[in-house]
């Protein structure tokens, strides 16, 4: 596995998902500012960071591993974040949906990589 951890596509799912809870949480209450405004938007930006970070530490399964599964936590914490969105009527069913979907993929493919740290390796190691 070669390139950059731009190339990846788990980290272009979890940075446009990023984006997108970034995009419709400008429309949550302003009171929401410094609780879940602000919480969903670090944790959904956190699995893009945590991946990244990972990816520079490929060379070391076991640091590579604990990123990947630090990007997993923070994606559960957004899906929470959510589901209470979702259930403060911030958004739409609809878009809960779409949202929890992505995060539902993000996580699946953060499992695979956290369970085969081996294939994520850089070719000159040794």
């Amino acid at each position: 596995m070669t390139g950059s951890y731009k190339d990846l596509k788990v980290y272009k799912l979890a940075y446009k998902s990023a984006m997108d809870i970034f995009w419709l949480s400008k429309s949550f209450p302003k009171e929401e500012r410094y609780s879940l405004t602000d919480q969903i938007r670090r944790s959904s930006r956190s699995v893009s960071v945590n991946l990244a970070e990972a990816y520079r530490k490929r060379r070391y399964p076991k640091h590579f591993t604990s990123k990947i599964t630090d990007a997993d936590a923070e994606a559960s914490e957004t899906s929470t974040w959510i589901d209470f969105a979702k259930d403060c009527k911030y958004i739409s069913d609809e878009i809960k949906d779409e949202l929890i979907e992505k995060y539902d993929e993000i996580g699946r493919m953060l499992n695979y990589m956290a369970s085969n740290p081996e294939k994520f390796l850089p070719k000159d190691r040794g």
